[in-house]
């Protein structure tokens, strides 16, 4: 098999419950076709409903997590003939934006270790994770802004700001500069930063302590969590709380975790 016909996506089951999804194109920093995208969005719905698969680690293959759009791809959009030029970039874009959503739909965490550079529409793609882990050589931007766009692409003004505030956001939403590892977390973009060689190893450990909890209560955790990000007051969040208690204690998973808790403090 030459280089260019290896898969651009890959799912490397590395453990019991924990799969890496990896971007596959080094030689252009995992930069975005429209292939790629599909697969990746089917990747995420295979994962997605196997019940083996507790944690989704998604990472970059060679120095980059991902470069955005390939922009040797921007003269042009598939189906151009048929629904004109707006009518095929309207598609382009929607499909492009549909891995945010499907990410944040995964009933498993994601966890984006980000190595190298995460620009663009890869950008968009670490923020879409639930948990951001960088190697040392990662780094940030909004490149849309700097290529003639808006910076306002693939759910990056929503959950931006959610992230760093709206200050920082607007700033670097505006600038289009780049973002370092050490600055990341400094500002709450990343969880934690590591050495590169390490990136993987500190994820998997991270995604083994997930893992060991119930997978009704990640679920639930992660899907609450994102629903009362929307919410629009407190009484409402709780609510919502209030009823994912009653629904999880319903599943057998507290009984038995209890269970193991006292057993562990008598040992």
């Amino acid at each position: 098999m030459s280089a260019t016909d290896e898969p651009t996506i890959e799912i490397d089951p590395l453990e019991d419950g924990i799969r890496v999804l990896r971007l596959n194109r080094p030689a252009l920093r995992n930069a975005l076709t429209d292939c790629m995208v599909d697969a990746f969005a089917q990747a995420i719905d295979r994962l997605s409903s196997d019940d083996a698969c507790r944690v989704i680690v998604v990472t970059g293959a060679g120095k980059g997590f991902c470069a955005g759009f390939d922009l040797s791809l921007a003269q042009s959009a598939p189906g151009q003939a048929e629904g004109g030029e707006v009518s095929a970039w309207t598609a382009r874009q929607e499909r492009y934006a549909q891995i945010v959503t499907r990410l944040r739909a995964a009933r498993q965490p994601v966890i984006a270790a980000v190595n190298g550079a995460a620009s663009g529409a890869g950008f968009g793609l670490a923020l879409a994770a639930d948990v951001r882990i960088a190697a040392r050589s990662a780094r940030f931007n909004a490149a849309f802004v700097r290529i003639g766009l808006s910076s306002c692409d693939i759910g990056v003004s929503w959950l931006l700001p959610r992230c760093v505030g709206t200050t920082r956001a607007f700033e670097i939403m505006l600038t289009g500069r780049f973002v370092d590892a050490d600055e990341a977390e400094r500002i709450g973009l990343v969880s934690s930063v590591v050495e590169d060689d390490a990136l993987l190893a500190r994820a998997l450990d991270t995604a083994r302590m997930i893992a060991a909890n119930s997978a009704f209560g990640v679920w639930m955790t992660k899907r609450g969590m994102w629903a009362n990000l929307e919410t629009p007051s407190l009484q409402a969040a709780i609510e919502l709380e209030n009823r994912t208690q009653i629904l999880a204690r319903g599943t057998g998973d507290m009984a038995a975790a209890v269970r193991d808790f006292m057993a562990g403090r008598q040992r």
